[in-house]
Order: C-alpha cells, then sequence, then structure tokens
C-alpha cells in the first residue's frame, strides 16, 4: 500500500481555509467542539474492526494491545471532553491581590490559539494522533493533521475516515515525507505539536522559530527501571516484560534497561523468562500476541545494536527473521553503562540490557549522567527509598511498582523534561495545551478620586497613598515571614494562660 501526498499548493490552500474558519468562530462555538468530538468518537468507535486489522498489518499488533493502546485512549478522551468541556471552558474567576483592584473583577478565560499542527508518529499511530486532535478541538483550535508515512495502512485508514467525520472546515489531514513536512513548517501556525524523536523535533523548533511559534514536544530517552533488593522479583519480572515487551519494545516509555541487585541477577533472569514464556510459548515468533518491528529500517538498526554491541551476554533470546522484521524478545545480562550502542541511545524495540548494582544510590548517580528520560521506574515497597530517588533524580513521570502506567492514566499530565520533551498533554491538561490563559481586569468607572494619585504631578503625598496601594506593609511582610512560628508562639501562650488561670481557681 502506498500513500498519496500533498502537494505544496494544497499544504497552502489548507491553511488557508481553516485560518477564514477559524477567523468566523465556528470551530469556537461551544455546540461545535461538542459536535466535532462525539463525530471522533464516532469515528473510531464505527470503524473499530477496521483499525484492528489496518493496526495488525502495520505492526502485528494484537486486539488486547490495540484496545488497551489505540482505541480506548482516543474513546476515553472523547468521553472525559463531552463531559467535562462545560466546566474547562468557564470563566476561572480569580482573587485580586493588589488593594488598588480589591473591588473589581478578575478572571481568566480559557480562548483557542487559532490553527495548530499535530505531527504525529508511527508507534502508536492512532493513539498519538487523535488524542492531541480531540484536545485541540475542545479547545475550539483549527487543526492540520500530519500523520506518519510509516504505518501506512493505520495512516489511509484515518485519511479516509477523517473528514467523513469531522467538517474539513475545521480539520485537515496531510501525508508526506521530509519534503512535504519542510513545506508544511514554513506555514504560519499557532502552535506545533510533535510527538517524535528528537532530531526531528530539532527541525521542528528551528523552522516554528522563525514564526516565533510555540511548539509542544513528546519525545523519549533511556527510561530505566530500578528493581529494589526488597522486591518480589517475579511480580517485577512480569511487569518489567509488559513494559519492555508490549508493543514489542516500540514506545517512548517503555523500559529502556533494568537496573537489579547483584546477588539477585540470576533470579530476574530465570523470572523474567518463565514470564516470557508463559506469554508466548517457546517461540514468540509463532504467537499472535508478539509484536514485529515496523520497518525494514528500524530493523536493521535494532540488529545491528545486537551485533555491534561492546558488552554484555544474551541469556534470552537474540534470535531474528529480516522477512518478517521478527526479533525475539532478548535479554542482555553484564552490560557496561557506557556501552555506546546499547547504552548510547534509546533503543526503541525488544532488547533489555541488564545493569547490576550493589547500592541504590549508584543507580541514581548512573542515571544522572544520562539526559532527563521520559519515565522512570522503581520497584520497592520502602517508602524511604522512593522518596530518596523521586528527589534525586528528573523524569518526565514515574510509576512506582509497575511499567507505563502513568501514560495511561489521563488524570496525570504526560511529557519529558529536557531533551525527553518539552510540553505536557491528557484530559484538562491536553486542553490547557492547546489554549490562551487570557487574563482579563475589568474595572468601574468610578472612585476616580481614589486613584488620582497614579496620575502627574508627582507629590510627596501621592507617594504614600502608591506605596500604601502598591506595596506590603513591613509588619505584614514579618508576619508572612514567621507565620508559623508566631501562630505556635500564640498557641503555646493561650495553652499556658488557660494553665495559669486553672492553677489560680
Amino acid at each position: 500500500m502506498s500513500l498519496t501526498y500533498i502537494t505544496d499548493n494544497s499544504i497552502e490552500d489548507y491553511v488557508t481555509c481553516l485560518r477564514g474558519t477559524y477567523t468566523t468562530g465556528k470551530s469556537r462555538y461551544l455546540w461545535a467542539r461538542k459536535l466535532s468530538i462525539s463525530r471522533l468518537y464516532d469515528l473510531v468507535k464505527e470503524n473499530e474492526e477496521k483499525f484492528y486489522e489496518a493496526l495488525g498489518k502495520d505492526l502485528n499488533k494484537s486486539r488486547a494491545e490495540a484496545l488497551s493502546s489505540e482505541i480506548s485512549p482516543v474513546l476515553e478522551e472523547c468521553a472525559y471532553f463531552l463531559n467535562n468541556l462545560d466546566n474547562l471552558t468557564k470563566h476561572k474567576k480569580v482573587k485580586t491581590r493588589l488593594s488598588a483592584n480589591y473591588t473589581d473583577k478578575a478572571y481568566i478565560r480559557h480562548e483557542a490559539l487559532g490553527v495548530v499542527l499535530i505531527i504525529s508518529t508511527w508507534n502508536y499511530p492512532l493513539q498519538l494522533s487523535l488524542v492531541p486532535l480531540a484536545g485541540a478541538i475542545a479547545a475550539g483550535n483549527c487543526v492540520v493533521l500530519k500523520l506518519s508515512e510509516i504505518s501506512v495502512h493505520t495512516t489511509a485508514l484515518i485519511t479516509e475516515l477523517l473528514p467523513k467525520y469531522i467538517d474539513a472546515a475545521m480539520c485537515r489531514v496531510v501525508n508526506g515525507g521530509v519534503e512535504e513536512t519542510q513545506h508544511l513548517l514554513r506555514q504560519k501556525f499557532d502552535h506545533i505539536f510533535y510527538t517524535g524523536n528528537s532530531h526531528v523535533a530539532k527541525s521542528i523548533m528551528a523552522a516554528a522559530s522563525e514564526n516565533l511559534t510555540p511548539v509542544t514536544l513528546e519525545l523519549g530517552g533511556k527510561s530505566p527501571a530500578i528493581v529494589g533488593s526488597d522486591a518480589d522479583i517475579q511480580i517485577v519480572a512480569n511487569r518489567i516484560a509488559f513494559g519492555k515487551f508490549f508493543n514489542t519494545g516500540q514506545s517512548c516509555v517503555a523500559v529502556d534497561y533494568v537496573f537489579v541487585p547483584k546477588e539477585r541477577l540470576g533470579e530476574f533472569i530465570e523470572a523474567i523468562r518463565k514470564t516470557l514464556t508463559k506469554w508466548y510459548g517457546t517461540n514468540p515468533q509463532a504467537s499472535k500476541d508478539y509484536g514485529r518491528i515496523v520497518n525494514d529500517r528500524h530493523f536493521d538498526r535494532l540488529v545491528s545494536l545486537l551485533e555491534d554491541r561492546q558488552s554484555g551476554t544474551i541469556v534470552i533470546g537474540g534470535e531474528h527473521n529480516r522477512t518478517t522484521r521478527y526479533i525475539a524478545p532478548t535479554v542482555i545480562t553484564n552490560v557496561k553503562f557506557n556501552d555506546d550502542q546499547l547504552m548510547g541511545s534509546e533503543i526503541f524495540g525488544p532488547i533489555l540490557p541488564v545493569i547490576t548494582y550493589t547500592d541504590i544510590l549508584e543507580t541514581i548517580g548512573q542515571i544522572n549522567k544520562k539526559e532527563p528520560p521520559l519515565a522512570l521506574y522503581l520497584f520497592t515497597k520502602k517508602q524511604k527509598v522512593i522518596d530518596h530517588v523521586i528527589t534525586y533524580t528528573t523524569s518526565g513521570g514515574v510509576t512506582i511498582n509497575d511499567t507505563l502506567l502513568h501514560q495511561t492514566e489521563y488524570a496525570l499530565p504526560f511529557g519529558g523534561v529536557g531533551a525527553s520533551g518539552m510540553g505536557s498533554y491528557h484530559g484538562e491538561k491536553s486542553f490547557q495545551r492547546f489554549s490562551h490563559e487570557r487574563g482579563i481586569l475589568a474595572k468601574k468607572q468610578r472612585f476616580e478620586w481614589l486613584i488620582q494619585s497614579r496620575y502627574p504631578p508627582v507629590t510627596a503625598s501621592k507617594m504614600a497613598l502608591l506605596r500604601i496601594a502598591l506595596v506590603t506593609h513591613p509588619l505584614h511582610y514579618w508576619f508572612i515571614l514567621y507565620k508559623k512560628p508566631v501562630k505556635w508562639i500564640s498557641l503555646l501562650i493561650i495553652i499556658i494562660g488557660i494553665l495559669i488561670k486553672r492553677q489560680l481557681k
């Protein structure tokens, strides 16, 4: 199957059309937003079987993986916005801080940004296209949706269906490669939302800077898992295997490598071997539940990591077949942290390096040598260890005693930090990401005599009034600084007073 790539003229026409729609205000009407979101829900729900088939062709995704990582997130995000959009769009009242504005009305109004560009990627081609699209529509924007040219079957299906469900005056689909994307980025957008790798993200930021366009970048990184010495190894093995081999490791939040206590390495390997055999049998290639690498280029890259690695012993898996783009679930022990192949960049495939440690402080030091990852996973029952690791590391998100699930909980913001991305989304955070918080102060046309002090000419009395109106009084500041000890001392004085009073009776 091949995709029809868009022409430069069509790109310009699309943007012009959407800009015109936005100017009319059509996309900002609450009823129009709800209608579009409900139609987006219908698009996925009514064509669920077609999406299972397309995702199977692109990535050999099982129905369970497709449901949990593609279908469900889109349906639930649409349902959330339909249920909460009235509250999300309400003006937020703000308590004024300046005494000069005490009697006035201050509030925040959430407004659409305008025409936004969403560039999705191939590993979760439905979720990573339509979840941000739902947020952009909910906020009242018009959208250009650039789909991945790699996941061709899912992309072709979305391209076919979206114009049938969503008004083309408010959302347009674009397909193309590098040249088409570069021309797309030359257009003026009010926000660019990109999911993918850091190399392309740099190009997008450079292009966006020409128009001072704000960007959201959902990237990745080497997300570590730390196994505490007190962990239940079989449970840990199940959950790390899930976090590594789900979608054949082609997830931005997949476990990239794992730290295991040196004395429990053998136990961990046997536990994960048991898990993989139970899930996929002795021959994972024959399992209907195990996926495939998306294309030959990514397959060759992963095989190169295995063959050119500078350290480590393959203890599980290692088999591969280029014809079917199959790479077995692979576990490698005795990996050195400075191995440029296995530890240099994000693996993004079913290869799990295992590194041993003797002190958990070692793992924190090693993690902090690399760029902040998109996710961090920690398995322990000790709250002190949890607090210490979270305090002294940085990552986009954290899941304790499991993997991937912080990304699936849409009540939490999801996004990276540093090289793993900028900006977050999901649920309410998506609405905020595609909105502008417009601060509004509504004054009254009265009490002019009270604000004469701000007008020239400046006099000593006017300066005194300005200071009263604009600067916190020193006594009030002193109370702010010491209010906790003042409260405790006051409470102590009251208690002492009560005791003395009782003694005098």
